[in-house]
């Protein structure tokens, strides 16, 4: 097994965000701050949160976790709007109403929508932001390739086939209940369902790239889509199951509050 290591690859971003972040300091004495609001506790969503607050603590980013009740968030979310000092807002998925998840997602404003979830956004979405930064690290080609997303999600999927789309990158979408083992026909496959063990070794095809992009809890440990039969695989190139996707969304979320705070820094120069 050969692998896609975005842990190596955000530590050179991570390197570059520190300076960027220094300059706005001490050039602009602007202070980026990120609040993170949730109404639900779950191991996933406790451990992304702190990775977050761990990275941002490296870079001098301050990052402020907002526990609301459930019913409250849209509130906490309008206060953090109208707070100055805070540059980017993202709302940690899922929150307990899933149904209320677009009404909140687009209250948050525009410019402080570093997650880059809404429908109209001045940002491109974290994760599939990562998976590029991932497969251009790596030299992956996309032109000529067919390529599956697995899973049309709000955080991966759907973003994913829009960007990509805008890229003149067509890739054909699996949702639940679709035929998986068509994947066999496919040079790249990316899945992000939440669903453990859903990628099987014969569904992946010799010299397949995989990235595996899924989150789910199993025994209180983060796990993804892909079976551990693919990764005994020698022929393919894959994300590992700890260091893939994970590290680059992070680093493209801070990316995004820092081109939020360097447009801030612009306006006040002009």
């Amino acid at each position: 097994m050969k692998e896609l290591n975005g842990s190596e690859l955000a530590g050179f971003i991570k390197e570059r965000q520190a300076k960027q972040v220094r300059a706005l300091r001490q050039a602009w004495h602007i202070q980026p701050r990120l609040a993170i609001v949730t109404d639900t506790e779950n191991p996933v969503i406790e451990t992304y949160m702190r990775l977050k607050q761990r990275y941002g603590a490296d870079i001098l980013i301050d990052v402020e976790i907002h526990r609301a009740e459930a019913g409250q968030v849209l509130g906490v979310i309008n206060a953090l709007n109208n707070r100055d000092d805070v540059q980017g807002i993202i709302l940690q998925l899922p929150i307990s109403n899933p149904r209320q998840t677009e009404e909140l997602l687009e209250s948050i404003r525009i410019d402080k929508d570093v997650d880059g979830l809404r429908q109209r956004t001045d940002f491109q979405a974290a994760t599939p932001t990562a998976i590029n930064w991932l497969l251009a690290g790596y030299g992956i080609d996309l032109k000529g390739k067919k390529i599956a997303i697995i899973g049309r999600g709000r955080l991966v999927g759907a973003p994913l086939e829009k960007m990509w789309l805008k890229s003149g990158i067509d890739a054909t979408v699996f949702e639940k209940g679709d035929d998986l083992s068509q994947l066999i026909n496919y040079d790249v496959v990316v899945s992000a369902t939440g669903v453990p063990g859903l990628i099987t070794d014969r569904m992946v095809k010799p010299k397949a790239v995989v990235v595996d992009a899924g989150t789910a809890s199993e025994d209180g440990k983060i796990v993804g889509d892909v079976s551990d039969e693919v990764r005994l695989r020698e022929d393919i190139l894959i994300t590992p199951k700890k260091g893939g996707v994970g590290p680059l969304t992070v680093s493209a979320l801070f990316d995004n509050l820092i081109t939020a705070c360097l447009k801030i820094a612009n306006q006040a120069k002009d």
